[in-house]
């Protein structure tokens, strides 16, 4: 039987358009400023009243650090141990049809380091067990009516693209991204998920097979940080025993940093840490000056329910993107030092600010040298 190739071509043609086209979202690398608590532009905030929303990563607060997998940014969004988790929405371009097929992939990835407080403990924690993506088809804002699919735990610390297929059982005008618990769990844990380059819902046949995972994943490491995980950007320091201070009966260490009283530390106060020298055009610590350090290292060591972010600065000689990196591998070396020391990484963070604050003029050697500081802020001071 002969059939007419002009009659495949038209039934080809209705077959797609049976289908429909593609549904886009907006922002799907979530693009935005890299800042804590606040979701990226087009997406809304769906989680839990009185919890902070998602963070547009990479962004120094928690110390998320990781590259995103296409453009500048990416969401991270959290799960915590008071069970609360984070979650985000959009409303699509046009509704996904009730017994139509589709397809959707996204990066996905975890953080080894995602500092922030156990909403249960009120104590420093870094959320790093792995959790799963659940996807929500709905009628409105943040409405999950039916759960159109979820991942795997997501284990792997490098991007990876995982794929889902979906039947929604209704025209859904909005959808969600939810990240969630290991299912079953008996409690509720601090962990992370990292997501980038969505893709577009695309419509499918309903034979068509979606492997869960594009690649497999790379090996795994432990689950357990110990805050090693990065290589030291300066030379590797040797550690020294703690400072003796049994010296004096009754003696609990240093009550102050750089002279402040630990009664008038405050989050937001910014010192400097004065006489701190690096070699030029480097970041390594010049040993002559690390003395200047002991002081911050005792106190945190005393007091480890302080929370502070080492910041660099250069002068104004350099151009911008030098003065960026060179700032933010000081104060790398800065915190590398003191974890080598026993201070908790837990404590510290650390960001470099480039030529953006200056003090002094860069017209004069004194105004380079004031220009060119380390300086350590404050970040929190949890309740004991």
């Amino acid at each position: 039987m002969t059939i007419n190739l002009s009659v495949l071509v038209i039934l080809s043609n209705f077959t797609l358009m049976a289908q429909g086209e593609p549904i886009v979202l907006d922002n799907p690398s979530f693009e935005d400023m890299p800042r804590h608590s606040k979701e990226p532009r087009f997406w809304t905030n769906c989680g839990n009243p009185g919890e902070s929303p998602p963070d547009v990563q990479p962004d120094y607060t928690f110390q998320v650090s990781k590259s995103a997998f296409d453009g500048n940014t990416y969401l991270g969004m959290v799960v915590r141990d008071n069970d609360t988790w984070e979650e985000v929405g959009q409303m699509l371009s046009s509704p996904m049809r009730q017994g139509t097929c589709y397809k959707f992939s996204i990066k996905l990835a975890r953080s080894l380091t995602y500092y922030s407080v156990s909403r249960e403990k009120n104590t420093p924690a870094n959320y790093i067990e792995p959790v799963k993506l659940r996807i929500w088809g709905g009628f409105g804002k943040c409405d999950k009516r039916e759960l159109l699919d979820e991942s795997p735990l997501i284990s792997n610390v490098d991007w990876q693209e995982f794929k889902f297929k979906f039947e929604p059982q209704a025209d859904y005008t909005h959808f969600v991204l939810e990240a969630f618990y290991k299912t079953p769990s008996l409690f509720p844990y601090n962990g992370n998920l990292l997501l980038d380059d969505a893709s577009a819902i695309e419509p499918i046949p309903c034979s068509t097979d979606i492997p869960a995972v594009a690649q497999a994943p790379s090996v795994l490491p432990p689950l357990v940080n110990n805050g090693n995980e990065e290589e030291p950007i300066s030379p590797v320091i040797t550690r020294r025993p703690p400072p003796d201070t049994t010296t004096r009966a009754g003696s609990k260490g240093p009550k102050t940093m750089f002279g402040v009283s630990k009664e008038d530390l405050v989050a937001g106060l910014t010192v400097p840490i004065e006489d701190v020298e690096f070699e030029a055009n480097s970041a390594a610590l010049l040993a002559s000056t690390t003395q200047y350090l002991d002081e911050l290292e005792a106190f945190l060591r005393e007091n480890p329910n302080v929370i502070v972010e080492i910041g660099g600065h250069t002068n104004g000689l350099a151009d911008k993107a030098y003065a960026d990196e060179l700032s933010a591998q000081r104060a790398r070396a800065v915190v590398d030092y003191l974890k080598a020391n026993s201070v908790s990484p837990i404590q510290l963070r650390y960001r470099g600010y480039g030529k953006r604050y200056p003090v002094a003029s860069d017209s004069t050697p004194q105004g380079r040298k004031k220009n060119q500081r380390v300086e350590v802020k404050i970040v929190a001071i949890i309740k004991q």
